[in-house]
């Protein structure tokens, strides 16, 4: 479904990520896992039409999304769920999922928000209230609703579980294996390396902006390096 392949990313002078290469089949959650800086980020902002690539090539769909706009890309089916949530404050719960569906002309629309809101009750609950009083759990679910509103084939997830507490990072990884289950493949990000891993069907290991390891979620948690870099193992 995703391909990337030789991608370098630059800010200004420095080489964010270097000649990174892996791909996402349908169907399945793949983990990228790495310290803070090692380019996981980045390469999903620039899956997501955020940056551009100083080389390399992204497919999607067996479509090159390289130089295609954001909105393009949500349209096409692959939507992110940012890090740190950045839900829009001002605007209330219900209104929030409406952005997310603003590119949509389909008529399931209204059905999706229930599909939403039966995923995550707590949405329903507060679905008139101003998004930014949520709590940080309350928001990471909205951030999910919202980008599910969209209705991707490919979900982006960028660090789910940051800031919350073990409650609702529970909570949060069993709806991202609901959401696989219900027929959406799903790229993750996450600082919880063994969460992460637990649930991925692959993983990839990033350094510096470089892959150095790859394989199966059990691979990888079973890898010795991983565990001493990850694990506290």
């Amino acid at each position: 479904m995703l391909k990337i392949k030789n991608l370098t990313v630059h800010y200004g002078v420095i080489e964010a990520v270097h000649d990174v290469s892996f791909e996402v089949n349908k169907g399945e959650i793949v983990s990228l896992i790495g310290a803070n800086g090692a380019g996981k980020t980045t390469i999903l902002r620039t899956i997501s039409g955020l940056l551009r690539p100083s080389r390399g090539e992204i497919t999607f769909n067996e479509q090159t999304i390289t130089k295609t706009p954001p909105q393009k890309i949500v349209a096409a089916g692959l939507s992110q769920v940012p890090e740190g949530r950045h839900v829009f404050s001002g605007l209330t719960v219900q209104e929030n999922l409406e952005m997310g569906a603003f590119l949509r002309k389909d008529g399931a629309v209204k059905n999706d928000y229930e599909q939403v809101f039966e995923k995550f009750p707590v949405l329903k609950e507060r679905r008139n209230q101003d998004a930014a009083t949520l709590s940080g759990g309350e928001q990471q679910m909205l951030a999910m609703g919202r980008a599910l509103m969209s209705k991707p084939e490919l979900l982006l997830l960028d660090e789910p579980s940051m800031g919350l507490a073990p409650i609702f990072i529970k909570e949060i990884f069993n709806i991202i294996e609901e959401i696989k289950q219900q027929g959406t493949t799903i790229l993750l990000i996450e600082q919880n390396a063994k969460m992460a891993l637990s649930i991925a069907d692959r993983g990839y290991v990033l350094e510096t902006g470089s892959v150095v390891l790859n394989g199966t979620g059990e691979e990888l948690l079973a890898s010795d390096e991983v565990k001493k870099a990850y694990l506290g193992g």
